[in-house]
């Protein structure tokens, strides 16, 4: 689940301070180019760290795409396209938006969403989920498959 737990303590103190400073993560992210197996739809995902009520990911796609339509009850996420371009629908396939290099959304928790890869380049996207509550999942629920290709996922942590 989480790297770390960050509970306020009913009065901040220096040994607070000194117990959370010990979690501080350094990462750096590159392109994960032979983790890839060839599928279609295949994606990595890059786990950058997380604590209790924040995550950091980089999903990479040669092709497709979050393929199925979706919501998460817990998690308000940011989508930020670091390489190539995506677009995002809503529950009636409607084209919420495409987003290029340097560009992106905020999705709050209830809005239903699925997206896809745009193009031949690989699609690098930066996704930080800010978590409703402390130490849960994402309460992802599944409604119908769209017209994009899933593949396999794969995860790797820096």
């Amino acid at each position: 689940m989480s790297d770390v737990s960050i509970a306020m303590p009913e009065k901040v103190n220096e040994d607070w301070h000194l117990s959370q400073e010990k979690f501080i993560k350094s990462f750096k992210y590159e392109k994960p180019e032979g983790e890839f197996r060839g599928g279609k739809g295949e994606r990595v995902i890059v786990n950058l760290g997380r604590t209790d009520i924040v995550r950091g990911l980089v999903h990479v796609f040669k092709s497709g795409g979050e393929g199925s339509l979706h919501y998460h009850t817990t998690i308000d996420s940011f989508w930020f396209v670091l390489k190539g371009k995506v677009r995002f629908y809503d529950k009636d396939d409607a084209l919420i938006g495409e987003y290029a290099t340097h560009e992106g959304l905020l999705m709050p928790r209830g809005a239903r969403y699925w997206f896809e890869q745009v193009g031949d380049e690989a699609l690098e996207l930066l996704h930080v989920s800010a978590f409703s509550q402390s130490n849960v999942e994402s309460g992802r629920t599944h409604i119908k498959s769209s017209p994009v290709a899933e593949g396999s996922v794969r995860v790797i942590s820096v």
